[in-house]
């Protein structure tokens, strides 16, 4: 499963990679620190998996969500982010996110859904 990390965050970046390196089957194809970057490589990576933040440089995590659905409409998208206020919430899950997560309390709620999806997918 091809996953895209788009935050703008490194900290989180490398956190979510180093967690997801145990989770078989799982292939961080790449990362991005800005919504632009997260958008290019959603469109030529094509990744399964997308875990976004929402608010970015150059744009937002529903930018990068656009291209995601644009490019793979069946990807699961997750979106892990501190701006949890209902109104987001309610935005990302109506443009196609999946999953909608409060970085600060539910950051390993990400890593359970892609061990979820993983399993699934391998069984």
């Amino acid at each position: 499963m091809k996953v895209l990390i788009a935050d703008d965050s490194q900290i989180v970046r490398e956190r979510l990679a180093y967690l997801l390196g145990d989770v078989e089957g799982v292939e961080i194809v790449g990362q991005a620190e800005d919504a632009v970057e997260g958008s290019n490589l959603a469109e030529t990576l094509r990744p399964d998996v997308a875990i976004l933040d929402v608010r970015m440089p150059r744009g937002s995590g529903l930018d990068v969500l656009r291209s995601i659905k644009r490019a793979n409409p069946s990807a699961t998208v997750i979106v892990l982010t501190n701006f949890v206020d209902p109104e987001a919430r309610q935005l990302c899950l109506a443009r196609g996110a999946d999953y909608f997560f409060d970085k600060s309390i539910e950051f390993d709620k990400a890593v359970d859904v892609l061990r979820g999806l993983s399993h699934a997918e391998t069984s």
